[in-house]
């Protein structure tokens, strides 16, 4: 057994949810769905209409 110890020292995500850890958490407890027609691209060849896509999201640095 390895005596290796392993600390974690933060916590990020991207979710459809929210973007940080604290609005995807409140979000979770307040019962959000994310749920919610298609709108990035046109759905129209395909069955699906609704997804829990990832919410929009500024990568460039401050």
């Amino acid at each position: 057994m390895s005596t290796r110890r392993v600390v974690i020292t933060g916590l990020g995500l991207l979710s459809p949810m929210g973007n940080e850890v604290e609005s995807s958490w409140n979000n979770l407890l307040s019962g959000m769905n994310p749920v919610k027609a298609i709108q990035y691209f046109d759905t129209t060849d395909f069955d699906t209409k609704f997804a829990a896509s990832l919410l929009p999201l500024n990568l460039r640095s401050t």
